[in-house]
């Protein structure tokens, strides 16, 4: 059985995670004319968070959706934040305020928020957060229970064969990540697929990076399709993968919500011939500039600083590659926390004298601090 055919959500759903503001207020104007347009074109799931606009984003799906449309007429996602939790009772106390702020009595869909390696997963376990979850459920006010992932494939099976109760899982993906070392949407999606668990997806066109292109590579996608944007590419690219639930596109501007329902309206699969040119793109930019490290670790043995350099060379190159500062920084943090940072080099040159590659050693570690040690 297709599993995805319980949720009965819309393909494209709105991330509430970058409204428009105004003077530093979230613009409930704004975000209102976005809602209707959404809810006019047949869209019915909102995705917000906890920590979303520091806290305003449950607010202004309060102010902006459920105020103002039938509670049956739209799913609304939310989720809990480990690095919130510094008891269980946290748990409820959260939970109850998320109600509030929301101004409602269940969530459609509840997430445990950015399950990872190390202190986010350990954090849920530690609590008891999946089985307090199904008690919510089994409570009425939670509807369907999953969470959202940013680990490594290996996680991912350990934590889906100790929860068979979890329902959906929500992963980054697109067409740049797919194979990303460090996000490594691939390996996650096919394994998600293999189980017939339902996704839903984030940041389709990583963060904005995918609707702009280096000129050549937008050549090529507006000669194949001239009507199309930049980033419906991306859009069509998940949207052409089997298994998913809805693609969250977090929206900030009208002409967003106008071309994503441009895209969805009258949905078209890419051909094999996009695909192919999709696959041309992505070859592109794995060409780009990188750090041509072969992780011997010649230069580690001798680092009077500690230094893993080929990790570190191992994140610039994604930082170079996808422009990864944010899950790259947070790599390096748990790499670093009982080693040494980029900052460290003395310059004392002993890795550059045993580089098989004659690497610029300490330039590229300058660098990297420069990505990193903020």
């Amino acid at each position: 059985m297709d599993k995805n055919n319980i949720f009965h959500v819309s393909k494209l759903g709105f991330g509430l995670m970058r409204l428009p503001e105004k003077e530093g207020e979230v613009d409930y104007e704004h975000v209102c004319r976005m809602i209707d347009s959404a809810m006019d074109a047949g869209l019915n799931y909102f995705d917000t968070a906890y920590v979303y606009h520091s806290g305003r984003s449950e607010v202004a799906a309060r102010e902006c959706l459920v105020k103002r449309y039938p509670r049956d007429s739209f799913q609304l996602a939310t989720k809990l934040p480990a690095w919130c939790l510094k008891t269980k009772d946290d748990r409820d106390r959260i939970f109850d305020e998320q109600l509030e702020r929301a101004g409602v009595d269940y969530f459609d869909f509840y997430l445990l928020h950015s399950l990872e390696d190390g202190s986010n997963y350990d954090t849920y376990e530690a609590f008891d957060c999946f089985r307090w979850a199904m008690e919510k459920k089994e409570a009425g006010q939670i509807r369907h229970f999953g969470f959202s992932y940013h680990g490594t494939p290996e996680l991912l099976e350990v934590v889906l064969d100790k929860h068979p109760e979890v329902e959906f899982v929500q992963i980054q993906l697109n067409y740049a990540d797919w194979k990303n070392p460090l996000v490594q949407s691939g390996a996650l999606y096919e394994i998600l697929r293999s189980r017939n668990i339902p996704m839903i997806i984030m940041e389709p066109v990583k963060g904005g990076t995918l609707a702009s292109l280096m000129p050549e590579l937008e050549e090529k996608l507006r000669a194949a399709r001239p009507e199309a944007s930049i980033a419906s590419w991306a859009m069509r690219f998940v949207g052409s993968l089997p298994g998913i639930v809805t693609i969250l596109s977090g929206m900030s501007n009208d002409e967003q919500m106008a071309d994503n329902l441009r895209t969805f309206s009258h949905f078209e699969p890419l051909s094999d011939a996009e695909k192919a040119l999709i696959g041309e793109v992505n070859e592109v930019m794995f060409n780009s500039p990188l750090i041509g490290c072969t992780a011997c670790r010649y230069c580690c043995d001798g680092c009077p600083s500690g230094i893993n350099i080929p990790e570190i060379f191992r994140i610039l190159n994604t930082i170079r590659l996808y422009g990864e500062e944010w899950r790259s920084a947070n790599f390096y943090g748990g790499l670093t926390a009982n080693g040494g940072k980029a900052k460290d080099c003395i310059g004392c040159g002993q890795c550059e004298s045993v580089c098989p590659q004659h690497l610029s050693i300490i330039e590229l570690l300058a660098e990297a601090s420069g990505h990193l040690d903020k």
